[in-house]
């Protein structure tokens, strides 16, 4: 499951004021101020990334890209971002190309959820154009802002999936269907932009003990399920950072990271 961020105020921070190019790579992480974004900002950047962190929660985000700075000793650059708003993605790939020159990396994570086992016909209309706003417009804003600057590097695009993208869900059915969409998406877009240099790839973890479903679902993933018994944010991060560090012409097109009885269900 991905992680979303709550609305606040779009005012950037960042821990260097000042513009910079840079030999490092630079990974541009949508939903990155917290679980699965956060984990694999600190993830890249212990390998020595430079990295571009957004979320549409400026405080947060600027937490989380100070601590980064501190611990990894590395550039930390928040720009609070609503991946539903074109112009602002465009935005935050200019703003990471501008200061450091280059994009090697970009992780489309930001992801929201909707809440469980409600009717079809009692669905608020709403809660469809949230999660298709984010889970399948973001995405689709996101990878098209990003390309440019990842043809110039042969840099690598990656999209977090979920295991309800190749399953059905009856608990969630809106939720399943934007990953849906997403897995046809990265597959087709990987079918164009591999022959242009940029490996693409696509992560499909199951459940994820963060606080993602905190704002839509009544309950967060950390709340209802078993952290002994599911895959942690950092066992994701991993997995991305596994599919990033893949050297040309081989690209992880796709990488299921399933907690061990996950089939049990059926």
């Amino acid at each position: 499951m991905t992680d979303h961020t709550d609305p606040d105020d779009t005012e950037q921070t960042d821990t260097d004021a000042t513009e910079t190019d840079t030999d490092a790579p630079v990974a541009v992480i949508t939903g990155a101020s917290r679980g699965i974004g956060a984990a694999t900002a600190r993830r890249l950047a212990a390998a020595g990334y430079t990295v571009v962190l957004a979320a549409r929660t400026a405080a947060t985000l600027s937490t989380v890209a100070d601590e980064i700075a501190t611990d990894y000793g590395v550039e930390a650059h928040a720009v609070p971002t609503d991946v539903t708003d074109p112009d602002a993605v465009q935005a935050l790939v200019e703003t990471a190309v501008e200061r450091y020159g280059r994009v090697d990396t970009a992780v489309v994570n930001a992801g929201v959820g909707e809440l469980r086992n409600v009717p079809l016909e009692e669905l608020p209309l709403e809660t469809y154009d949230t999660v298709t706003g984010t889970n399948v417009d973001g995405a689709f804003y996101t990878a098209r802002a990003a390309l440019p600057a990842l043809r110039a590097t042969e840099g690598s695009l990656v999209f977090v999936g979920s295991y309800l993208g190749k399953y059905p869900s009856t608990k969630t059915p809106v939720y399943a269907a934007s990953k849906w969409w997403l897995r046809g998406f990265a597959h087709s877009v990987a079918g164009r932009a591999g022959s242009e240099g940029v490996a693409v790839s696509l992560v499909n973890p199951s459940g994820v003990d963060t606080s993602f479903g905190r704002d839509t679902r009544g309950e967060t993933n950390a709340e209802r399920l078993d952290s002994d018994e599911v895959v942690s944010a950092e066992d994701v991060a991993e997995s991305i950072y596994t599919c990033v560090r893949q050297e040309s012409p081989g690209t992880v097109a796709e990488l299921d990271l399933f907690r061990q009885d996950i089939h049990e269900k059926f």
